[in-house]
């Protein structure tokens, strides 16, 4: 397995040229630094660079001004030791499932052998044993969002970039998105940044809820959560602990006009 890796954010802005002809400033000189082992949420309204935040650290976008680094190395390009997971599974149809987790391995010009029960294994993991040789068109969407899953940790990324991966699930199929990837990533213990609009979702998964202001995105409140793990989704909610931290999220969020209080 790729050790976890450590995540820098220094001065880190982002703007874009819209149609006429204006810059319009996404993220304004944020900074950050995440341990290398940390399960870090990012949570914030529509608009707020959450997505143009973790699309920087995937090397899919240049930074403006500052600078992101990945164990020391500035990101410029996709980073070997990072896996990406976007919102929607992006599986392609004509490809089996073991090709699609395999997709990864070839682009890189690795032994797709080599790496062929590995996939199997992760199947397994996510409640897909048996499923390696069906297609896309034959899996519901939650199943299709544990093979993106597993498309992304086949070569064990040191660095796991989610950006809002169950978002698009109803809601027990979320709910159990969410305990299968905190399982994962206790057994794992890679880096995960993990992009949400859900504030019980981000307390739930995360040792740190980074909560981030209406465009531009700044950091307004970087919280650490301290609830024991393994955490149970079933009674979590009458935990005080976690009601209090949920609480300073949503009064942030309020003070901030995002969420009216009533």
């Amino acid at each position: 397995m790729s050790s976890a890796a450590a995540v820098t954010i220094e001065g880190v802005s982002k703007s874009y040229e819209v149609r006429t002809g204006e810059d319009v400033l996404a993220l304004d000189r944020v900074d950050l630094d995440i341990k290398p082992g940390s399960f870090v949420a990012i949570v914030g309204p529509s608009g707020c660079g959450k997505s143009t935040l973790l699309s920087l650290l995937a090397g899919l976008t240049p930074v403006s001004s500052g600078r992101l680094g990945i164990d020391g190395d500035i990101v410029v390009r996709p980073h070997p030791k990072a896996g990406v997971v976007f919102q929607s599974d992006l599986l392609l149809y004509w490809r089996s499932i073991l090709d699609n987790i395999l997709l990864p391995i070839e682009i890189k010009g690795l032994d797709r052998k080599a790496y062929a029960d590995r996939a199997r294994d992760l199947l397994a993991q996510v409640g897909l044993k048996g499923f390696a040789d069906k297609f896309p068109s034959e899996l519901s969407g939650g199943m299709r969002q544990r093979v993106a899953i597993c498309r992304a940790l086949i070569q064990e990324p040191g660095l796991l970039l989610m950006d809002e991966p169950f978002g698009a699930l109803d809601a027990l199929t979320r709910e159990q998105m969410i305990m299968d990837l905190q399982t994962m990533w206790i057994r794992l213990r890679n880096t995960v940044l993990f992009i949400t609009h859900g504030i019980d979702e981000a307390v739930f998964l995360a040792d740190r809820v980074i909560v981030m202001s209406p465009r531009p995105g700044r950091v307004d409140l970087d919280l650490a959560i301290d609830i024991p793990r393994p955490r149970r989704w079933s009674g979590i909610h009458e935990d005080p602990a976690f009601q209090h931290y949920v609480r300073q999220v949503r009064e942030m969020f309020e003070a901030k006009g995002v969420l009216v209080a009533h």
